[in-house]
């Protein structure tokens, strides 16, 4: 990989090179994108079976101490306070002017304990940020090493549990600390049941000697990732959200308790208030291109009469779904399900179809 020398590598890139992995650069590291079997059988591998995919990328941070629901609640729209032991939620880090500057997922794993999962792509800021609320909070904020596995699909709990693992207390977006030093929650990035397990490198190899023996088990890489979470409506930091996207215009104020909305104190408060009291510009939708031509991040899109409506964020070809789908932002009176607007492909005019999320349903495992 000819000028990609200074990208980070996973801890496992032994294992990734000896089942025929092909890199490329994401987010500062060397990763995965297709292994021998290819993107489309990859993805509906994972739809059938079980994917398996090296998610070590991202950050994993423990935030503890009395501070540290107050700590989280300052730093993110949340009440940290009101979940209960084990429970996972969506959130973000806003600036001041409520741009989303990284999506999180944070766990209660104890009174005074919490896991924060943040983006690959923001870590050494997300870092930064934490350990900056740190000095006025009774809290630590401690950056963990770990490898970081994704096992998704409809059989992955059957797959872990003849690896070993007790699974079945767990439901969809809830973690725990099953071993001393891992942590595994029932959550993914693809619509599909699954698990995600951080844990020592050594515990992880030991772990993927079983999940790789078992022939219901495939890796899959980044390229399949990617048309998994867009089948399933999930967005991708640095693309469908960023520092100029709000939770509003994102159609993600689903993920902000209502009474935090009225009167919260976390950092981008007043500005989300303001957006939400005027009402946001444009809104985050599904989109469906007519035919089999994929439509690609960045693409601009006019309405009937030929006026600029919006810009697609995400776009491909959903193996599981047999057409192209995409995801971006349109003018918010052009965002209702049916509208039809048109993407500028290479000066050709693709009618595209405003479309309700997900493509493909989600099947998680709600208990």
């Amino acid at each position: 990989m000819a000028g990609d020398e200074h990208l980070k590598t996973l801890p496992l890139e032994d294992v990734h090179k000896a089942a025929g992995a092909r890199f490329g650069g994401f987010a500062g590291w060397s990763m995965p994108l297709t292994y021998p079997a290819g993107v489309m059988k990859e993805h509906q591998h994972c739809r059938d079976h079980v994917g398996l995919f090296d998610i070590s990328h991202m950050k994993l941070f423990l935030v503890t101490g009395p501070g540290a629901a107050a700590l989280i609640n300052r730093a993110c729209p949340i009440d940290a306070g009101a979940l209960e032991q084990s429970q996972s939620k969506l959130t973000f880090f806003l600036n001041d002017q409520a741009g989303i500057r990284d999506d999180l997922i944070v766990t209660r794993l104890g009174a005074e304990r919490f896991m924060v999962v943040a983006n690959a792509g923001n870590a050494a800021a997300d870092e930064a940020h934490l350990k900056g609320f740190a000095k006025d909070f009774d809290a630590e904020v401690k950056p963990l090493d770990r490898v970081f596995l994704a096992v998704q699909g409809p059989e992955a709990a059957e797959v872990l549990r003849a690896a070993g693992l007790d699974v079945d207390a767990l439901t969809f977006m809830h973690g725990v600390e099953p071993r001393a030093n891992w942590f595994m929650s029932r959550s993914g990035y693809t619509g599909e049941d699954g698990f995600e397990i951080g844990l020592p490198e050594n515990d992880a190899r030991d772990l993927l000697a079983k999940l790789t023996g078992d022939e219901r088990v495939q890796w899959i890489g980044l390229a399949a990732r990617d048309s998994l979470r867009l089948e399933a409506g999930l967005c991708l930091h640095g693309q469908d959200l960023s520092p100029e996207t709000d939770p509003a215009s994102a159609a993600l104020m689903w993920a902000i308790p209502k009474e935090l909305r009225a009167s919260g104190t976390f950092v981008g408060a007043d500005a989300l208030r303001a957006i939400l009291e005027k009402g946001p510009a444009t809104k985050r939708v599904g989109l469906k291109p007519e035919g089999r031509q994929p439509v690609r991040a960045g693409t601009k899109l006019t309405d009937a009469d030929g006026n600029p409506a919006g810009e697609v964020t995400s776009g491909g070809f959903g193996p599981s779904v047999g057409h192209p789908v995409a995801m971006g932002y349109v003018s918010t009176p052009l965002a209702k399900a049916g509208t039809k607007l048109f993407a500028d492909v290479r000066g050709t005019k693709v009618p595209v179809d405003v479309a309700a999320l997900p493509f493909s349903p989600h099947r998680y495992h709600k208990g």
